[in-house]
């Protein structure tokens, strides 16, 4: 036993149960004796009843029968075989009564043992759930599964142009794509330049949690990867500070690897999809860059340059920009109307409210990702043939899609960085299970199909 460990009063008073059950000990000593006394006076009674009775019917009876039981005998001697039978008669009957009683004792017994195992299983579950509840509230991962039929924007996938000419609009915004009816690019295995027909399409790629609950997989069905009760990095909305300053809130964000068209096998001869599985890529609980502003400069030194006063009002223009079509990517410092890119990590000093927040903490995954080298240039004439380098990201090569908690399907369901959200943002966001977000990231492609 553990120095200074105390077992509870109520663990021993259910182990002493347990072991009287087993030792038969459900009786104290004075019922015991109160039963024995008891059995003792009932027997002399029934005893002395029988002797009595006995010396009546002698009296009457000249001479007695040969087939009684105590025959020729004295009055001394009839008592005591009065005595020897009752006494028979009395150990069988108590004989029956005690194996009565012991099979009583062996049911308790076996009652009170399926009892014991029983409250031992519920105590191991409660005090389970004891540890857990000891956590914050907030630790309750809520989550979803994206349904591909019913939670994705399909029309997102356009406008799509195939050798130059637009083959569908959809009514949705568009970059500019290279011009031309023939491309070339090198064909393996001797990379001689092969005349193809240039593609551009929008494709969903990337799956993306913003959580405040760390190791909390939204977007597949609320799974929790490990315990949060004295975990670092948990997400938190402060409120108004006494001088009337702005709220502040902190995300982790989830970056997953999402070819949906490719593994649906949708398009299973279609050479310009990417041709991966799906994958989690990205946890910022393990990147400590994320959750300290500080030692995450070592990323972005040139976020000194954009704290002041005239790079964050240029910010403005680029939300008027991405509102009305696309944002200006040579304005990469600004995340349009939610905010400032940088610093690149999960604290958001000025929140809004949630879809804004997360909106610009998406944002910085991918400028932070872009800036580590794990995203690539997909669009214009370079990505034609292959993916390029892309340390700055250029916001007009991607469009969000809400997920979760209340996927965002119809017209205009997909929106470019940058934009606002007051149009379409209007009950996305409530207490309990809708205060954590899903987002599906569509990447502009062009593509040259040999």
């Amino acid at each position: 036993m553990v120095r200074g460990f105390k077992i509870p009063s109520f663990v021993r008073q259910f182990l002493r149960n347990v072991y009287c059950s087993l030792q038969n000990c459900f009786y104290p000593k004075k019922e015991r004796a109160h039963l024995k006394n008891k059995i003792t006076m009932r027997i002399r009674a029934v005893v002395s009843e029988a002797t009595i009775r006995n010396l009546k019917s002698s009296k009457k009876r000249s001479s007695p029968s040969q087939g009684e039981f105590c025959k020729n005998l004295e009055e001394a001697h009839i008592h005591t075989c009065g005595i020897h039978m009752l006494k028979r008669k009395t150990i069988r009957e108590t004989s029956s009564a005690t194996h009565t009683k012991s099979t009583e004792q062996k049911v308790i017994r076996s009652s009170l043992l399926v009892k014991g195992l029983s409250f031992i299983r519920l105590s191991v579950f409660y005090s389970t759930l004891f540890l857990f509840s000891l956590e914050d509230g907030r630790a309750n991962c809520q989550g979803r599964f994206v349904n591909p039929l019913t939670d994705i924007c399909w029309s997102c996938l356009f406008p799509m142009t195939i050798g130059g000419a637009n083959v569908s609009g959809g009514g949705f915004e568009d970059t500019p794509n290279p011009s031309g009816f023939i491309c070339m690019c090198p064909k393996p295995p001797l990379n001689l330049p092969t005349p193809g027909v240039p593609i551009s399409f929008w494709e969903p790629a990337r799956l993306v949690d913003v959580t405040r609950t760390p190791y909390c997989l939204i977007n597949m069905g609320g799974i929790q990867l490990a315990g949060t009760g004295r975990m670092q990095g948990r997400g938190s909305v402060a409120g108004k500070s006494h001088s009337g300053g702005l709220r502040r809130s902190f995300y982790q964000v989830h970056w997953y690897v999402y070819p949906v068209i490719y593994w649906l096998e949708l398009l299973t001869d279609f050479a310009c999809l990417e041709r991966t599985s799906f994958d989690v890529a990205y946890l910022t609980e393990l990147d400590p860059l994320w959750n300290d502003e500080e030692t995450g400069f070592i990323l972005n030194p040139e976020a000194i340059l954009f704290g002041n006063p005239i790079a964050q009002g240029a910010c403005a223009a680029d939300c008027a920009l991405a509102s009305s079509g696309f944002p200006n990517d040579a304005l990469f410092w600004c995340g349009g109307c939610q905010g400032s890119l940088y610093p690149f990590s999960g604290t958001i000093a000025a929140h809004v409210g949630g879809v804004q927040a997360s909106l610009l903490a998406v944002q910085r995954m991918m400028a932070k990702l872009h800036r580590e080298l794990l995203l690539h240039g997909y669009m214009g004439k370079e990505g034609q043939c292959q993916k390029y380098p892309m340390p700055i990201i250029k916001k007009t090569q991607y469009k969000t899609q809400m997920v979760y908690p209340i996927p965002s399907t119809g017209r205009g369901g997909c929106h470019p960085l940058g934009r606002s959200e007051t149009l379409w943002a209007s009950a996305k966001e409530f207490p309990y299970q809708g205060e954590d977000f899903g987002y599906l990231i569509w990447r502009k492609r062009n593509c040259c199909l040999m």
